[in-house]
């Protein structure tokens, strides 16, 4: 129940109000799309090593390797789709959301050191070129068109997580990049140009940093308690700002718990506390406008108001 309560600090306040209205923001099971991405991927890996070595194709290989930190990057978001349904405990009171942004910013992290070694290697093929064996390339490749494009497509429901972007972005970017592997065989084949395979492998390169980039940008900036970017913090502060009876919206803090849950506080200086209807609604409407499900919201009078260090906006 609303209650009156004297000046205080950070850690030492009640909380006027903490409601949740329960939408499901939670990632859906992609289990089956896991199990099946991972498997395929894995027997691709193996398939592409082993031809891009007896062909001689750098391209092959280049592909090879991004696939493996694919199958790396598929069992991390897996694991931590399946942490994340954990349920919270006392020692972990927010569960374990958390670790989805973590999954997106290794994966991300792990590809980009992984296209390095691919450009050092293609920069390296450039004055010693081999001769590719063009047939068994395109059929590998052409695999892996249909294997990338089918666990791809597995995972193009859920572009809202973080999390499970990143493993659409990695295997849609597959399916293209064995696409190039493609055509750049067919080229030699017609052509004799060998250097059309490291060049081919540099591209590669260009194409998965810049799809990776954007991941780990934002999964960086979740993991330093961002807003998430589909938030924009002026439209929720104006929305609290506009509840009846408030005067001022002081200490707003919104942070992602994973790659799918947003978390709120703020306190609302209100005109004549209690205001236990004012709380209600704001909640639900956080929940349902900006799919914010874990708001905390502390009522302060104008003279509590006037007494909460936290009051400045450059406090924390």
């Amino acid at each position: 129940m609303p209650h009156d309560h004297g000046p205080h600090d950070h850690h030492d306040h009640d909380h006027h109000g903490h409601g949740h209205d329960h939408h499901d923001h939670a990632p859906k099971n992609f289990g089956m799309a896991f199990a099946l991405g991972t498997g395929l991927n894995a027997a691709l890996v193996a398939a592409q090593m082993i031809v891009g070595v007896s062909a001689h194709s750098m391209a092959l290989l280049a592909d090879a390797v991004h696939n493996a930190g694919d199958v790396f990057g598929l069992l991390l978001a897996w694991v931590a789709v399946v942490l994340g349904r954990r349920a919270p405990s006392t020692r972990r009171t927010y569960g374990w959301g958390r670790g989805s942004i973590l999954a997106a910013l290794l994966n991300a992290a792990v590809l980009l050191v992984g296209i390095g070694a691919i450009a050092v290697e293609a920069a390296r093929r450039f004055g010693e070129p081999g001769a590719v064996e063009t047939g068994p390339v395109i059929w590998v490749a052409l695999g892996g068109i249909a294997i990338n494009g089918f666990t791809a497509w597995m995972f193009g429901r859920g572009n809202d997580d973080l999390n499970i972007r990143a493993a659409f972005l990695h295997l849609a970017g597959d399916a293209a990049v064995s696409l190039g592997v493609v055509v750049a065989a067919i080229a030699i084949r017609f052509t004799g140009a060998e250097w059309l395979d490291p060049v081919t492998s540099l591209i590669i390169v260009v194409v998965i940093a810049a799809s990776t980039w954007g991941v780990l940008r934002e999964a960086a900036h979740l993991a330093m308690d961002g807003v998430p970017r589909r938030i924009a913090t002026g439209d929720v502060e104006a929305f609290l700002r506009s509840l009846p009876g408030v005067i001022e919206v002081h200490d707003l803090h919104i942070w992602g718990l994973s790659t799918t849950e947003t978390a709120l506080t703020a306190h609302l200086v209100h005109a004549a506390p209690p205001a236990e209807e004012c709380v209600l609604v704001a909640c639900r409407e956080l929940s349902a406008r900006f799919r914010i499900d874990h708001a905390t919201l502390q009522i302060e009078n104008e003279r509590l108001a006037s007494a909460c260090r936290l009051r400045a906006a450059d406090v924390v």
